[in-house]
């Protein structure tokens, strides 16, 4: 895709350049003056457009290009155009290289510690004591100490820093990897974002990074534009130009009033064709992605680029797919700034765990050298009565050290860092397996979120049926068609109406192409309804395409489009009389409203009466939509050559309708979804359909889906109905109201995308159940975009979805299947076991290795397991089991238990059984080995060795133990549910089977051939059979633990919850905030007194409440509501208990005191954001602490903020 930095050069010609650059290139525009046309706006865009070129088609006729017939479709014409006005392609911002990875991965903490331990070690070894004196410094150094082990001492250093480079490779190469792939996914999306464009009078779909200035593009609703253009001709076009201007209101665009189409803005409504002016680097997003840069460090770089360049900076920018651009830019900004806001559910929970065990870790490390120091110094200098001379420092400062590295090897094994790891390399893997799936994960979390999925809210169109449309009933001359009707049964007069209405009055970029294989269904192409119309055209032996060529789309004279809000479109044409015919199609109970004539079977015009009406929805139109039909009226009017109407008062226009026909299209449920909607009911998962047709029609689909049973308590209601149950008097949705509604919710039909977005924000902001609900979406219209956004996963149709639901969404489905949303929830479920597995191998590995080298150590002051031994432990247990465990593929069982829920902890009672069954186990073994293993084995025992002795056989022998029960234990680990069958699909898994003999092979290596930095010595067969023995023994234990009901272990507790409400980062609750609109700003200000006066009175209750209560203790009631709460107990003013990050009130009130004060709030039912979300929660909640800490007067203590309040 040429860089862009080297060929600036043609992108800005020099001033003199400019004037032969038009000659130079043969067109008849620079590049300059296309940019700064695209700057202006409205009239003043106009009024240039004249003044340089006369009118649009001047323009075309200089960039070399026809308005109707588009470029010809030449490579070297294209190519030409390129070098010129540059490519629609923004290069994207350079990865991080290896390098720059490893630097990260060497910022580890833990890891700095090591290096610098083992730096001090490797120095110390090199300084031999002089003289032989070493009589005077004590048993320090005696035993078998011959030469070469003296020179061995610098092995154990650099041993250490071996494998801490091991671990930091292995680390940069995940993250390498990582990165790598996501480029791979972006590049992908981008691929797949097509536009349509004219080229030789052809419509064709190219690649948006093919598009190149003078094409002749086509907007249509639903799209993102890709370049900057000027529109050629419109019909009822309104872009929303929010992503550059800010403004959400959409802005109406015509060829005569403000022609500029912006790249970056989603065209809302209407259709149209635009001439590309300005692609890539020069459109006006390119533009502003320039003016970004990369953010910081490359500032200075870009400065003096830019001068060299002449401004023209080459954009290390994300690639150009959308809009989002932008804001992923100030994303990663941000992210770059403010320590990485843990998104997910899962990767919360894993952090407060990994730093719960850091601590511990911390702790148990400190403590053993502390032990370990004194142990040696009262020995030394107490027992032995020896006095500290000064040439034994380096011998005592060596013992040091090694006491040290005991430590921090300690610290080493019981930090997790592997959790991360493990996460990501099973997010990264399921979604490139979800690839297959037919599921694009655009943001990784979502995977995951959506195992925890409790319900969807489905499309009906296209997810649950195969969106191919066809007509099957019809109601045309006063007669009902069970079948197409016979052409020849119908008045003459009738069949031209009909055709006429349906060839002009649909977009022309809807057709129907004959098959590509013989004997295939014909290809529909463009809206599926307007394809299910003309092809009745086809079936009643007409043809649409000769109308379209005698009325081309630049003769329509008024175009109403079709939208959510209308639920109808209407053409006007002008008629060779003069006068006007409108012809209209849509909703039937919508547009039959306006019908007040209906043509009879002659062709003639009969009236049609509401009583009529009534009649025919009876008649007609509820017997199709019982059998799941999508009716469709469609009409027309004729105004005379006089009257020519305001064609801006839309409700005048379309009224006073005459009815031609009513269709009912038939959309057959896809063959698969029944069953997949029956997995995610049995997986727990609520299905809901939230749908734009008619309630019948819904509720037949419904039913054939499985979505509604017979017997089954249910509710199916439309969009009015349900908009009535949720509001109040005024008009405001409340909470509570939709909490009655939406547990029985299955079918919302007839429904705008506002209701599909209160029903999701309802049902996420519900506190009914003992849960939040986790609610995943699918939308496919641009008006889908809140909804999908606002969903915990937005799914959207990659073959039906505009561009716009696409931005908005987490998970593009490419295949539009209701399948592959159960898919992604196995996907989902499968992450979170694999996570569940992986902690559960990795925390009896810490908690067995800690107690041994703590225990060890103080014992023996020694620690069994030598740093070195425990590096390579860590290894095997953090990187390649999370390796192992991580990539398990998901089965179907996962499908039959319901969803977690986001409050469940990460460890359940069973695990905490397994995980603390076989650490007993193995800390049995190896405590036996290490004090009575040499009489066992008949060997030396490796107890109490002096400094830089051989390692020993004894001390072989366990570490040998230790790994054999680990890797033994890992096959355990592939089962948390207490299941029996650990081998169970075990070979379904080729990583964990390569990994598992891998790390066995390494091993024999290691203890045969590692010899001193290992601290390993040869073992003969007999040994290795019996630490093979030991090590299957923990399978045999394993089905012993399994047998152990998990119900009778009360005492164990589950660990690893999310974090609390209370503990939402500042981040978090200010990306709330920014949510709120100014109206709420004014609001607040009156709010936050009033709070504050509130507050001060909350605050002296308390404090009485705490001084009465210290009475009696025991008998709080969990919340005790004062009279003031109970006057303002209004939904509005229930508040919400986040931490403060808006100062509500004086910094005296709030404090820590205060924090302990509340106990856990109740979620208020008031979600929307108000300014009240982020305030104080008003029910004063007195506990135990409370009477404590009333008493302590310190400043921000109940009775320090009472004095500042009176």
């Amino acid at each position: 895709m040429g860089d862009m930095a080297n060929s600036s050069i043609e992108f800005h010609p020099k001033p003199q350049q400019q004037r032969e650059a038009p000659h130079a290139g043969g067109f008849g525009c620079t590049l300059a003056e296309l940019r700064s046309l695209m700057e202006l706006r409205g009239a003043e865009a106009l009024q240039k457009i004249q003044e340089a070129y006369g009118d649009v088609d001047g323009l075309c006729r200089r960039l070399k290009t026809s308005p109707t017939e588009g470029l010809a479709d030449s490579t070297n014409d294209l190519e030409k155009r390129r070098q010129i006005y540059g490519q629609n392609f923004i290069p994207p911002k350079q990865p991080k290289t290896f390098l720059q990875l490893v630097w990260e991965a060497l910022q580890d903490v833990t890891l700095i510690i090591l290096e610098v331990a083992a730096i001090v070690s490797l120095g110390l070894s090199f300084y031999a004591p002089p003289g032989e004196e070493s009589e005077a410094c004590g048993n320090v150094s005696g035993g078998a100490e011959d030469e070469g082990e003296a020179e061995a001492g610098w092995i154990e250093g650099a041993a250490i820093l071996l494998s801490v480079i091991c671990v930091v490779l292995v680390t940069a190469f995940n993250d390498w990897s990582k990165e790598k792939q996501f480029r791979g996914l972006q590049s992908r999306i981008e691929q797949e974002q097509k536009f349509t464009v004219i080229r030789n009078g052809q419509l064709l779909q190219v690649p948006v990074a093919a598009l190149v200035v003078g094409d002749i593009a086509q907007v249509k609703y639903g799209d993102l534009l890709p370049a900057d253009g000027v529109l050629i001709q419109g019909n009822d076009l309104k872009l929303d130009e929010s992503s550059l201007t800010g403004e959400s209101d959409h802005v109406r665009k015509s060829a005569d009033k403000d022609p500029m189409l912006l790249s970056g803005t989603h065209v809302m409504e209407g259709s149209g064709r635009m001439v590309v002016t300005a692609v890539g680097v020069n459109s006006q997003t390119g533009i502003i992605f320039t003016l970004l840069g990369t953010g910081g460090e490359e500032e200075e770089k870009k400065d003096k680029k830019a001068k060299k360049q002449d401004g023209a900076v080459a954009m290390e920018m994300q690639p150009l797919k959308s809009a989002e651009g932008g804001e992923m830019e100030e994303r990663e900004k941000k992210k770059a700034n403010v320590p990485k806001k843990e998104k997910s559910v899962l990767q919360g929970k894993l952090t407060k765990l990994a730093v719960q065990i850091g601590k511990a870790g911390l702790v148990m490390s400190a403590i053993t050298v502390i032990i370990l120091v004194l142990y040696f110094v009262i020995e030394t200098f107490v027992v032995d009565g020896r006095a500290w001379l000064a040439e034994c420092t380096p011998v005592y400062v060596q013992y040091f050290v090694k006491f040290f590295i005991i430590g921090v090897t300690v610290l080493v094994v019981a930090v997790p860092e592997g959790l991360p790891l493990a996460v990501t390399i099973s997010l990264a893997y399921s979604v490139k397996k979800m690839m297959k799936d037919n599921n694009l994960v655009r943001h990784l979390d979502a995977c995951e979120t959506m195992g925890n999925a409790t319900a969807i809210c489905s499309d009906k169109t296209g997810t649950l049926t195969t969106n191919r449309m066809t007509v099957v009933q019809s109601y045309l001359g006063d007669t009902h068609y069970k079948e197409i009707p016979a052409p020849n049964a119908l008045t003459p007069k009738i069949l031209d109406l009909l055709v006429h209405a349906i060839s002009i009055n649909s977009a022309y970029t809807t057709k129907i192409l004959p098959p590509e294989k013989e004997g295939a269904l014909p290809r529909q192409v463009g809206n599926k309804t307007e394809c299910a119309l003309l092809g009745f055209v086809l079936d009643l032996k007409q043809d649409f395409q000769p109308v379209r060529e005698q009325i081309p789309e630049d003769k329509l004279y008024k175009v109403y489009t079709f939208n959510s809000v209308r639920k109808s479109m209407s053409t006007a044409i002008r008629m060779p009389d003069g006068g006007f015919r409108l012809f209209s199609k849509g909703a039937s109970e919508i547009l039959l409203k306006k019908c007040t004539n209906i043509l009879n079977s002659n062709g003639e015009l009969r009236g049609f009466r509401p009583r009529d009406r009534d009649d025919m929805v009876k008649k007609i139109i509820e017997p199709m939509a019982c059998d799941g039909l999508r009716t469709i009226c469609i009409a027309y009017r004729d105004f005379s050559a006089g009257q020519e109407p305001d064609w801006d008062d839309e409700n005048e226009v379309v009224g006073d309708l005459t009815c031609i026909a009513v269709v009912g299209i038939e959309d057959p449920v896809r063959p698969e979804v029944p069953e997949a909607i029956h997995k995610c009911q049995r997986a727990g998962i609520t299905v809901r359909m939230v749908t734009g047709d008619n309630i019948n029609t819904a509720r037949a689909i419904a039913a054939k889906c499985g979505i509604i049973q017979p017997g089954e308590d249910f509710l199916c209601l439309e969009g009015k109905e349900f908009n009535r149950r949720i509001r109040n008097e005024k008009g405001e949705i409340e909470q509570e109201r939709l909490d009655k509604v939406w547990p029985k919710l299955r079918v919302l039909a007839r429904s705008s995308p506002t209701d599909k977005h209160t029903l999701v924000k309802g049902i996420i902001d519900s506190t009914t159940g003992e849960q939040r609900q986790v609610v995943a979406v699918t939308g496919d219209g641009t008006n889908d975009g809140p909804a999908l956004k606002k969903a915990d996963v937005g799914f959207a149709m990659g073959i039906a979805g505009t561009d716009v639901a696409k931005e908005a969404s987490d998970i593009i489905l490419t295949d539009d299947n209701f399948t592959s949303i159960v898919k992604a929830v196995m996907w989902g479920r499968n992450v979170y076991d694999s996570i569940s597995k992986f902690l559960q191998f990795q925390l009896t590995v810490n908690v067995v290795a800690v107690i041994v080298a703590f225990t060890g150590a103080c014992i023996t002051q020694d620690s069994p397991l030598k740093a070195v031994q425990m590096l390579w432990v860590n290894l095997i247990m953090d990187t390649f089991a999370s390796l192992a465990l991580a990539t398990e593929p998901p089965t179907e069982s996962l499908l039959l238990r319901k969803p977690y829920g986001r409050d469940k902890p990460l460890i359940s009672r069973t695990m905490m059984k397994n995980i603390l069954g076989h650490a007993v186990y193995q800390l049995t073994i190896i405590f036996t080995l290490l004090f009575v293993g040499e009489l066992f084995f008949d060997i030396d025992s490796g107890r109490n060795a002096p400094l830089h002795s051989p390692p020993s056989e004894h001390y072989t022998i366990i570490f040998n133990t230790f790994v054999m029960m680990q890797l033994f234990n890992e096959i355990n680990a592939r089962k948390i549910h207490g299941e029996r069958n650990v081998f169970d699909g075990i070979f379904s898994n080729p990583i964990f089977c390569t990994i598992v003999l891998g790390t066995f092979g390494i091993q024999i290596v290691i203890v045969q051939f590692g010899g001193k930095p290992f601290s390993c010595s040869p073992l003969s067969t007999e040994q290795w059979l019996w630490c093979l023995f030991v090590g299957v023994g923990e399978l045999v234990w394993g089905q012993v633990i399994a047998t152990i009901p998990t119900s009778q272990l009360k005492c164990l507790k589950e660990a690893g919850h999310g974090p609390g409400k209370d503990e939402m980062t500042d981040e978090e609750l200010a990306e709330g905030e920014e949510e709120i609109d100014h109206a709420e700003r004014e609001l607040r200000r009156g709010q936050i007194l009033w709070f504050r006066g509130l507050n001060r009175i909350q605050t002296q209750i308390r404090v009485v409440k705490a001084f009465r209560s210290s009475l009696y203790e025991g008998l709080e009631k969990p919340e005790s509501k004062t009279s003031i709460h109970n006057f303002m107990a209004t939904p509005e003013f229930l508040i919400n208990d986040y931490t403060h990050n808006i100062p509500l009130i004086d910094d005296t009130d709030v404090d820590e005191n205060e924090e302990r004060l509340r106990a856990p709030p109740t979620p208020s039912p008031n979600q929307n954001n108000n300014a009240i979300d982020s305030g104080i929660y008003l029910t004063t909640h007195v506990t135990k602490s409370a009477t404590s800490s009333a008493f302590s007067s310190s400043p921000g203590s109940p009775l320090h903020s009472m004095e500042t309040s009176l």
